[in-house]
């Protein structure tokens, strides 16, 4: 059976020079995917089910599957529990926990609010990863909580998947259950986000002729997404000196005498690892002279304005990631003197989207049984992520692949456990075409049987 392909969405004409795009059309056709949602969401009653992987060819088989026979492999898993990853789904098997306070671009909505969107996660870990990933909302803020949730819940996953989470707790999270846990935990939020981020950034420099090494980074937001993709930059080859990071108060330096070490570790540290120039002000006096500009703050437009891209460099390059509208439009940021921009949407050229990252990142995970999910596993599939795109053919508007490369996502996971491998922290250890092979075999069986089950109308075709 051949490989199914995702249709790509529709992408948006670039601006001609002569007429600025319609911002009403825009977002009349942004709107489109909200309008569907609204119909099909009700439809399905849901976006993933449980579906079974063995043979049920009498019911004499449950003897095998469900008792007497299922006491073999308990009693073996009892002796050694490793044997988990080999008797049952545990290797394939990720949870994606939130507590809703930080959902989308729609804030601390709760944790049932918050479930469609880790429920779409799940269709993305399927699809993309081949991964078996369920859904947990948790009916607490409290930080340990969580972490003690969390850590109960290893023995039935092979990973962990955060999601959603306000900062500045999310980073606390993150690193408490790091310490605790016997399996990867990663927060998309701030691992993916970089991942993508990065692999753009890498190839835009490159594209504008520049080096890593000696770009000025200004970063307008200092949450978790944009925290963690500077210490990913740097360990790309951008100096820590030469990051400057803003704030809802400023930019970030040791100035900053409002900020708690103790409450924004995270922020504090890179008050004193960044800002090399010592600058003081706010967004516009960061923007000046940048070559690149990473915007995950708030939605815009009108968040960056034309005057601070104008102020940049020459060929300056400028993310504004911000959903469901970037910080500046596309044209604007161009208008001003951007040559190359990025955003989060689908209809525009360059979209740097989380999609990209953590499917192919827990599959090669997973396939190596990695302890944990380091940045230089992500930095490694950041540099996957810009090798595939230039082998693609890099221009000013392709510096990243799209969903809809079927080669993505194997060599991503393959990239990402080799790394794991040779940093010694994975329990299994594959050749570079194993990898390969077995990655590419799951993720076409998952894809596989999604076009099989839409073929059939097991899934039900959509309502006219």
């Amino acid at each position: 059976m051949a490989t199914p392909s995702v249709k790509p969405f529709e992408m948006a004409e670039p601006p001609k020079d002569s007429k600025k795009p319609d911002t009403q059309e825009l977002l009349k056709k942004a709107d489109k995917p909200n309008q569907e949602s609204r119909k099909l969401h009700p439809f399905y009653q849901g976006k993933i089910e449980i579906a079974t992987k063995v043979p049920v060819r009498s019911f004499d088989d449950f003897a095998i599957w469900y008792t007497p026979g299922v006491a073999e492999p308990c009693k073996q898993i009892a002796k050694d529990k490793e044997l988990a990853y080999k008797l049952t789904n545990k290797w394939n098997n990720v949870a994606i926990v939130t507590d809703g306070t930080r959902v989308l671009g729609l804030g601390d909505i709760g944790p049932e609010a918050g479930l469609p969107v880790m429920e779409g996660k799940s269709l993305l870990f399927k699809y993309l990863g081949g991964i078996d990933a369920f859904p947990l909302c948790l009916a607490t803020k409290d930080p340990d909580e969580i972490i003690e949730t969390v850590i109960r819940l290893q023995p039935s996953f092979g990973g962990i998947n955060l999601e959603d989470i306000s900062q500045p707790k999310c980073f606390y999270i993150l690193e408490k259950l790091r310490e605790e846990c016997e399996i990867p935990v990663w927060h998309d939020d701030q691992q993916g986000t970089a991942t993508i981020v990065t692999a753009g950034t890498i190839n835009a420099v490159k594209c504008v002729g520049k080096k890593l090494a000696e770009v000025k980074v200004a970063m307008i937001g200092a949450g978790a997404s944009n925290i963690r993709t500077a210490y990913v930059l740097m360990s790309a080859g951008v100096p820590p000196k030469h990051i400057v990071m803003v704030d809802s108060k400023g930019i970030l330096g040791p100035h900053r005498k409002d900020l708690d070490p103790k409450e924004f570790h995270d922020k504090w540290e890179m008050c004193h690892a960044t800002n090399g120039e010592r600058l003081e002000g706010r967004s516009a006096e960061a923007c000046k002279g940048a070559d690149v500009l990473i915007a995950a703050s708030r939605p815009g437009p009108g968040t960056v304005s034309k005057d601070w891209v104008a102020s940049m460099a020459h060929d300056a390059i400028v993310f504004p990631i911000a959903n469901p509208v970037p910080e500046i439009w596309p044209w604007e940021a161009k208008e001003a003197g951007a040559r190359i921009v990025a955003t989060g949407r689908s209809d525009f050229p360059n979209q740097v989207n989380n999609s990209l990252g953590f499917p192919g990142i827990f599959r090669g995970t997973l396939d190596v049984r990695a302890s944990t999910i380091t940045d230089e596993m992500c930095l490694e599939a950041a540099r996957e992520l810009a090798r595939i795109a230039e082998e693609d053919g890099l221009t000013e508007e392709h510096i990243v692949p799209t969903m809809d490369n079927e080669s993505v996502y194997p060599r991503e996971a393959t990239a990402v456990g080799l790394k794991a491998i040779e940093q010694g922290i994975a329990r299994v250890k594959l050749s570079r075409s194993d990898l390969l092979e077995r990655a590419a075999a799951i993720i076409h069986r998952a894809r596989a049987e999604s076009e099989y089950l839409m073929h059939s109308e097991f899934i039900r075709k959509p309502p006219a």
